[in-house]
């Protein structure tokens, strides 16, 4: 099983501050970020950054779709790590400032991938898959922290 690992970042018109604090709110911005590949989005427990549990499903592709449960830890200041309890995928987003009125956010997603051809298939394709998920998802960061 080798490690598959995808990032994506995007550098946004507005303050690191305020796109960490829409990033993190999970009971209100936070849905509205999603693309169509996620469904059954529902809040658990918190709802603001640390200590927030959320469930989504997420549609990769046509096949696969994960069933995922989410515990938010900010182990820094401008980061957010989701840690899937039902796989070991682990998503962290990271802002930091990028100039006047304009940050970065780094948002990578690291699993233990499958063994064999499917594991190498998976290695070199789902990085890109998710990849333009994640575009998808910072694009509306953007529109939404740049009002």
């Amino acid at each position: 099983m080798a490690q598959v690992e995808a990032t994506t970042e995007r550098v946004v018109a507005a303050d690191a501050e305020k796109v960490f604090d829409a990033l993190a709110d999970y009971s209100g911005t936070r849905a509205k970020l999603l693309p169509e590949q996620f469904s059954e989005y529902e809040v658990r427990e918190g709802g603001d950054g640390e200590g927030t549990l959320v469930h989504w499903k997420l549609q990769a592709t046509s096949k696969r779709v994960r069933d995922c449960l989410l515990e938010v830890t900010e182990p820094t200041d401008g980061q957010l790590v989701e840690k899937d309890r039902n796989s070991s995928m682990v998503t962290t987003w990271t802002v930091t400032p990028a100039g006047e009125g304009r940050s970065r956010v780094v948002v990578t997603t690291v699993w233990n991938g499958a063994g064999g051809i499917g594991g190498f298939f998976e290695k070199t394709f789902a990085p890109k898959g998710l990849g333009r998920i994640y575009d998808a998802v910072l694009a509306k960061l953007a529109t939404e922290v740049e009002k």
